[in-house]
Order: C-alpha cells, then sequence, then structure tokens
C-alpha cells in the first residue's frame, strides 16, 4: 500500500512563537501552520490558555529534535493572588474559598523559599494532560470526577520573589521539565495559611531558548508581505534545525563516515565523546543526532532528511 502524501510545504526550522492568552497550545500551533503552509508540524510542551510566552514550533524535520525540547528546562514569570482558591488553581477556575491574606508580608513569603527549592514534591492537578486509565485528568475534571495521583518529583533552580502589593504577588520561577507553576502556587499559597491561585503565567524561556519571540500578529503580517513573493518573511523567523540542542557535544564526520552513518550503521569516529547524546555533521551540514554506544561508536538515532 502507498504511503499518503502530507499536504503542504516540506519547510523545517524552529519558531519562537510568543503565544497570546485565551487559546490552547494545539490552537496556537495549527494557526502557525496554517500561516506557514507547513506539511508537517508539532510543540514542544503545552502552555495553559491562560498562558502566553514562549512555546518552541517545530515545522518539517525540526519534529524530529521536539522531544529534546520537552525535557528541556523552563522559566516562567508568575502573578498570583493570594487569599483566594479556585478549581483549576488559576483564574480561569470557580472561586472555591476565600480566606484573609493582608496580613502576609513579602518577608513571610521569602522564608517558604527553602521549602520550595530544590527538589520538591508535587501532586499533578486534576485539571492537567497527566492520563488516568487512558483519560485526561481534565477531562475527568470536567466531568466532576476527582482521582487519586501519584505525587512526582520535580526541580526548581530558581525562585525569585519580586514583589507583594495588595495580596498580589509577583515571582519568577526556573524550573525542571514536568513542574506545574499552577501547583506550586496552591501549595505556597497553602503554606502561608491563606491560598493562592495563578492570575498571569508567562514562560520566558525553553531550554536554550531565551528571547526572540514572535507573535501571531507578526507571523500573519509576514504572511501578507509574503502573499506575492512565496514564504521568505514568514521563513525569516525560523531558527535551524539543531538550534534546540546547540549546547551537546557536536561531531564532524568524513564522507565515508557519513555515508555508513546515513545507512543506520554506527561508526567510530576519533575524539569523539565518551557517553551521551551528539549532534552529528558532515563538513558542515546537520545530519541529526545520535548516541554513544557502550563500545565508543555513534550510532544514529534521528536524521534529518536532506532536503531539510
Amino acid at each position: 500500500m502507498a504511503r499518503r502524501r502530507r499536504k503542504g510545504r516540506a519547510v523545517s526550522g524552529v519558531l519562537l512563537l510568543d503565544k497570546p492568552a485565551g487559546i490552547t497550545s494545539n490552537k496556537a500551533l495549527q494557526q502557525v501552520k496554517h500561516l506557514y503552509r507547513a506539511a508537517k508540524a508539532g510543540h514542544t510542551g503545552s502552555l495553559d490558555p491562560l498562558a502566553t510566552g514562549m512555546l518552541p514550533i517545530c515545522l518539517g524535520e525540526a519534529t524530529k529534535i521536539s522531544a529534546f525540547l520537552l525535557d528541556a528546562d523552563k522559566c516562567y514569570q508568575v502573578s498570583c493572588r493570594l487569599g483566594e482558591t479556585t478549581s483549576t488553581a488559576d483564574a480561569d477556575g470557580d472561586v472555591l474559598n476565600i480566606r484573609e491574606c493582608a496580613h502576609v508580608t513579602l518577608q513571610d513569603v521569602e522564608k517558604l523559599k527553602p521549602r520550595f527549592s530544590g527538589s520538591i514534591s508535587q501532586i499533578p492537578p486534576m485539571y492537567s494532560a497527566v492520563k488516568h486509565q487512558g483519560q485526561r485528568l481534565y477531562a475527568l475534571a470536567r466531568e466532576g470526577i476527582e482521582v487519586e495521583r501519584k505525587p512526582r518529583t520535580v526541580q526548581i533552580h530558581q525562585l525569585l520573589f519580586q514583589s507583594l502589593h495588595e495580596c498580589t504577588l509577583e515571582l519568577e520561577v526556573a524550573c525542571s521539565k514536568g513542574t506545574y507553576i499552577r501547583t506550586l502556587v496552591e501549595d505556597l499559597g497553602e503554606a502561608l495559611g491563606c491560598g493562592a491561585h495563578v492570575v498571569e503565567l508567562r514562560r520566558l524561556s525553553v531550554g536554550p531558548f531565551d528571547g526572540g519571540m514572535v507573535s501571531i500578529d507578526e507571523l500573519e503580517a509576514a504572511a501578507a508581505r509574503d502573499a506575492d513573493q512565496g514564504f521568505a518573511a514568514l521563513d525569516g523567523y525560523l531558527l535551524p534545525i539543531d538550534s534546540g540542542i546547540a549546547h551537546w557535544p557536536d561531531i564532524h564526520l568524513n564522507p565515508d563516515a557519513a555515508f555508513y552513518l546515513k545507512q543506520g550503521q554506527s561508526v567510530l569516529v576519533p575524539h569523539a565523546p565518551t557517553q551521551g547524546w551528539v549532534r552529528i555533521y558532515d563538513q558542515s551540514r546537520f545530519l541529526g543526532v545520535g548516541e554513544i554506544q557502550d563500545d565508543g561508536k555513534v550510532a544514529p538515532r534521528r536524521m534529518i532528511q536532506a532536503s531539510a
């Protein structure tokens, strides 16, 4: 049976989208895919509809490195309201409880920093994409069903409490993958004895990507400029496929080694790292990613098509 060809342009690269509030990450992805007329696209970790900020979108062959961005550390700017808890732990939910918070000072919050830094345990919220017996938790939550969730260990690399004014706390969080900022804020509120929920959430960085975001409005304007001359303006916003793993060690192959590796064979590369993942290049072109095996050879893992 012949494989059905994807419709759309074979465009590849990474776009650092500044996701607007009020839409899902998948909706933002579909808007970008439509503007680029891309045959293939995927994002690298969802943001809540309420949240804004960095949503790296991988087009074409760049989807092969998207999993590595899912595993990357993140940084967020957070505004939270003390004294109120909600059904979703953010401003989109129904208010469940109101408590006095005027007595809480920034010094009170600072005292909790050691408790919420480093390795901490979190219970995923019901309004999350975690699966329980094949169903997303948020789908169960919408039906009024609550199930037991297992705690997860995450890393809080940096926690900066910036200001507290009229029960609105501003903070910045640098954390590992899988960290729920809503849960962090909710737990922080309980530790303060007044409860809390997220009012605004903005993702500032993902892995090596810090800044350089582009909005949907800017992309639409670029598409309008491209209307009569192809996709030059839009494609100008794309970063190279290997930009998301630029911090990895790299190896450069001679023509013979490149040939065998592209056939799926492991190759021995002089002076290569002794373990872990590597970026693979021929003389100048990015070929894909590989992993060092126990025998010291480089095994191809995700190779990029030559046309990308």
